[in-house]
């Protein structure tokens, strides 16, 4: 496997830094630099988070009053199915390989990713994917009103007739972004096992590579499963086979495996990047090493394997026998020993460390403590007594929201702000980047605090009218819906001023430890003018010795001998 980028002549044609503000009409074109591919990952994520967002605060608009009184009933199935289909599958999971397709071949010492053109490709099938969500409102009937699930034989429903429907649509769209993750997952896994730099040994390599083997690991072990359910499901709905049609023999329960054998180990697709970023973030700002970095690293293939054990926890309530019920039960709970692994490095690297309460400190200190709490819940809807009692009612809902937005979404700014200046070039402004995360963090907790208690009342989710008892707690969460619709607008001035006139910076503004940051800011074409030699593990800090013994090192003057004075200073 080569190493050697197809896109060195546009170094030649005077485009040396795909991250430059200069170079805005890069991202409009079919390029093949993992750089730019992420980069375009990112922004038209973004661009239908704010769609998806403001799905969510007209939804929280309707649930402000206990009566349906600002939308009908139909158009709130189809803002809930929608608002959940775009942000799993047009914001989550784009942004998240986005910033893999970014970082991943920086850290690893490579050109670009292994096959840069199949990594266009698997981007360019994202807009389609968009595109169609968005056109199931302009169909008749509307966009699909079962849910991001799409149970049969809900799902099977065709008030209209129309053979052109926003269910049929919504299949395709999840059939396209299924594709096209199986191909960014088989490109992936090529890159991280066939292009690391000469030297880097599996455990020379930085946490957020391991977890992002680790996730696309499972997009490759669980995406044929879910594709395969939808490709059935259209089928049944189009041409009339009975695969999931229970009048004609088909088992709509099946379904349901097809779908969560996937969908639930997606969970951990989402949060292993976040993790990575994670492990990478704390020890920049706290100046210390990974505490315990091996453990960590083979903890995220610990969660694969496991994840691909508890699909079933979602079905306890769908006539589950006994024996799979306590079968799951155990392996559920056996997840969250390796998430545990984790919390214990991270406290652990930030003991007694120099900490800088920066931007992207802030929002991993902030998505870690979300995510414990995340997990205690999590360990509740495990058990299965408490997960029957509490099946779809509005503490899922809670627990699945603090684990979407308070773990993984503030994961994803921290690595935004973290990396922003090897993307760009330019440092963004820290003011507006605290106010962000000040804003995030307190809607975070008002939004999705409320539906714990909420759920534990007995409130049913997707339900646009509620009993008055439930009033109290929908009103804290409807103000903390709008708080987090207006968090995004000091992210947006920030990111968009900051990348055109934000104050420029060295190469390594952080003084961080890894290849990434040895190249220039934003990085050339081919990344490196020679390929590293690695010499050493990551997470250096305080330890004089070198990462690479073969290239200088534009980003770290006199690394590590400064940072070894200032941790002994």
């Amino acid at each position: 496997m080569t190493n050697i980028s197809i896109e060195a002549p546009e170094a030649v044609r005077g485009q040396p830094y795909p991250g430059a503000p200069d170079n805005w009409k890069r991202f409009f074109t079919f390029s093949t630099d993992h750089k730019v591919i992420g980069i375009q990952y990112i922004v038209t994520s973004f661009f239908f988070f704010l769609i998806g967002g403001t799905l969510s605060m007209i939804m929280r608009g309707e649930l402000i009053t206990p009566d349906a009184d600002l939308v009908d009933r139909t158009v709130y199935n189809a803002l809930f199915t929608m608002h959940g289909s775009i942000m799993l599958f047009m914001w989550t999971f784009p942004v998240l390989v986005g910033l893999g397709n970014y970082l991943v071949p920086l850290m690893i010492g490579a050109r670009d990713m292994a096959f840069p053109r199949l990594n266009a490709v698997s981007f360019w099938m994202v807009p389609v994917v968009g595109i169609l969500m968005l056109a199931s409102f302009l169909v008749p009937g509307g966009p699909s009103q079962s849910g991001w699930w799409a149970y049969p034989p809900v799902s099977l429903q065709n008030p209209t007739g129309n053979l052109l429907n926003g269910q049929v649509l919504w299949i395709l769209a999840v059939a396209i972004s299924g594709v096209s993750s199986i191909m960014g997952g088989v490109n992936f896994v090529t890159t991280i096992f066939k292009m690391r730099a000469p030297g880097m040994t599996w455990f020379r390599t930085p946490a957020f590579v391991w977890s992002v083997l680790g996730a696309q690991l499972i997009q490759l072990y669980g995406l044929p499963a879910l594709t395969g359910g939808a490709i059935m499901l259209l089928l049944d709905i189009t041409i009339g086979t009975s695969f999931f049609t229970p009048e004609r023999g088909g088992n709509p329960i099946l379904y349901q495996h097809f779908f969560w054998f996937y969908s639930h180990p997606a969970v951990y697709v989402m949060i292993l990047p976040a993790f990575g970023m994670f492990s990478e973030i704390l020890p920049v700002h706290a100046r210390k090493p990974l505490f315990g970095y091996r453990v960590i690293a083979a903890s995220s293939i610990l969660i694969t394997v496991v994840s691909g054990l508890v699909w079933v926890h979602h079905m306890f309530a769908s006539a589950t026998p006994s024996w799979m019920r306590i079968l799951f039960m155990v392996t559920s709970m056996l997840v969250a020993i390796p998430s545990g692994i984790k919390v214990f490095g991270w406290v652990a690297t930030i003991w007694g460390g120099k900490i800088r309460f920066t931007t992207p400190m802030l929002f991993a200190l902030g998505g870690i403590s979300n995510w414990l709490f995340a997990g205690i819940t999590g360990i509740f809807l495990a058990s299965v007594p408490i997960d029957i009692h509490v099946n779809n009612t509005y503490f899922v809902v809670g627990h699945f929201h603090y684990v979407l937005y308070g773990a993984i979404v503030m994961g994803i700014y921290a690595g935004i702000y973290h990396w922003f200046p090897k993307m760009t070039g330019r440092m963004y402004y820290e003011g507006l980047g605290k106010l962000h995360f000040a804003l995030t963090y307190l809607g975070t907790a008002l939004t999705f605090l409320p539906m714990h208690p909420l759920g534990l009342m007995g409130m049913p989710r997707r339900a646009a009218s509620y009993d008055l008892e439930f009033a109290y707690w929908n009103v804290i969460a409807s103000i903390g819906g709008f708080l987090l619709g207006l968090s995004t607008l000091p992210f947006i001035l920030n990111m968009v001023s900051s990348w055109i006139r934000g104050e420029k910076v060295g190469n390594n503004p952080w003084r961080a430890y890894g290849l990434e940051w040895l190249t220039s800011s934003p990085p050339t074409v081919e990344n490196f003018e020679e390929t590293p030699l690695v010499v050493s593990g990551p997470y250096g800090y305080g330890r004089n010795q070198p990462l690479v013994g073969n290239i200088p090192n534009p980003g770290l003057t006199q690394f590590p001998e400064s940072l070894t004075q200032q941790q002994t200073s």
